[in-house]
């Protein structure tokens, strides 16, 4: 496919399952693992080795089964962290260390009651620990979102020197606008001197809403790497959605010039997979995943998406492994979905039979959020009854 490729991370088993209530085990850990690698993801970062026995049993284990996708295990800018993160990764075919640090004044004062020099020092340092151990090292400048250009162009500048292969820049806080997060991509691109020898990637949380908008910024900005989770799933209000910046660059690839290697086909599956075994439902307006994202129950959409889907749908539902459109039927419905539907039933009814049982319809609607098949059925009864008697 002509035009340039945008990793895909996925951090659902890191940063997805930070999320109250969705800690895995191990066994569920690599099922999720295997769908995403079917998926297409570039690199998943399996978990945080350090944080627990069990998270280290888990880096481990999917590093034994995952043949093609980078395994990435989390760290500080800690050796003991950095030592164990590799210790857990032995086992992967590919295998990537994450470090990194805080560099805006926020993190700098008051997480660290320390200064910028000292948190150069210190992520050289880490990045230095790490390519002891493989030479695909990420480093994080965590809450680089609110941290000063220039200073962060330095921190860009001395990770890459002392070996970092990419350079994640997260608006840690979801606090940045599109256009911010897009600037500053760029002006790490623009005066960074060694920027050609590292990726840069993109890790947006959902604080504002923002997620989505920030990631394609930056990667229109000169990124070539986005972090997600399934499902927008993440601390607090959740990381980038997976499934909606796949959708977006392939949506607009003739206008973004990018792409991906994710198989769309399998982002409803893998959803509901990861929804289920987390025990986290998707709400049923999220983009691309959600129950009622092709569904339509205003009459006038109704109508146009009758007339033609993409009058109303720029997706697909079968592109995305959905189980179709669906025409929802309630008091805001009008007689073309009505029509629609009661032809689905295996009633071919006229526009003077439709006028008479659109009235009953609406009756039915007034007291129920949505009508069924059963509802209808019951009204095409009635209607045939008095017929007859007629």
């Amino acid at each position: 496919m002509p035009g340039q490729k945008v990793f895909i991370f996925d951090t659902t088993l890191r940063d997805g399952e930070q999320v109250p209530g969705c800690k895995l085990n191990t066994t569920e850990k690599i099922e999720i693992a295997l769908a995403l690698e079917a998926l297409g993801v570039d690199i998943i970062e399996a978990g945080f080795p350090i944080s627990s026995p069990g998270d280290f049993q888990s880096v481990n284990e999917i590093g034994k089964v995952i043949k093609n996708a980078v395994i990435c295990g989390l760290s500080r800018a800690v050796q003991k962290d950095i030592e164990v993160a590799a210790e857990a990764l032995k086992s992967a075919k590919r295998r990537r260390i994450h470090t990194g640090i805080g560099t805006s004044d926020f993190h700098i004062k008051s997480k660290f009651n320390s200064t910028r020099e000292e948190i150069l020092e210190r992520a050289a340092q880490a990045v230095k620990w790490a390519r002891n151990f493989t030479d695909d090292v990420e480093f994080y400048a965590e809450d680089a979102g609110r941290t000063e250009n220039s200073y962060l162009a330095r921190v860009v500048e001395t990770v890459i020197a002392a070996g970092a292969t990419t350079v994640n820049i997260p608006d840690t806080t979801g606090y940045c606008l599109p256009h911010q997060y897009g600037e500053k991509i760029a002006y790490l691109v623009n005066n960074v001197p060694n920027i050609d020898k590292a990726v840069l990637s993109c890790h947006c949380h959902n604080d504002l809403g923002l997620a989505t908008a920030n990631s394609i910024a930056g990667v229109i900005a000169g990124a070539r790497q986005i972090e997600c989770t399934i499902n927008g799933l993440g601390e607090r209000a959740g990381n980038t959605s997976l499934e909606e910046v796949v959708m977006v660059i392939k949506q607009h690839q003739s206008t973004l010039g990018f792409y991906t290697d994710i198989h769309a086909k399998q982002l409803n599956p893998l959803s509901r997979l990861v929804s289920d075994t987390m025990r986290m439902p998707v709400q049923p307006n999220k983009a691309i995943v959600g129950a009622n994202a092709f569904s339509h129950s205003s009459g006038i959409h109704q109508d146009g998406f009758l007339k033609d889907a993409q009058t109303y749908e720029i997706i697909n539902p079968e592109e995305v492994g959905a189980d179709g459109s669906k025409i929802v039927l309630t008091a805001r419905s009008g007689r073309s979905a009505l029509a629609h539907r009661f032809q689905k039933l295996g009633f071919m009814y006229n526009r003077n039979d439709i006028d008479v049982l659109y009235e009953q319809f609406l009756k039915v609607a007034d007291k129920k959020k949505e009508v069924g098949d059963e509802d209808l059925q019951g009204l095409a009864n009635q209607y045939q009854a008095k017929a007859i008697v007629a």
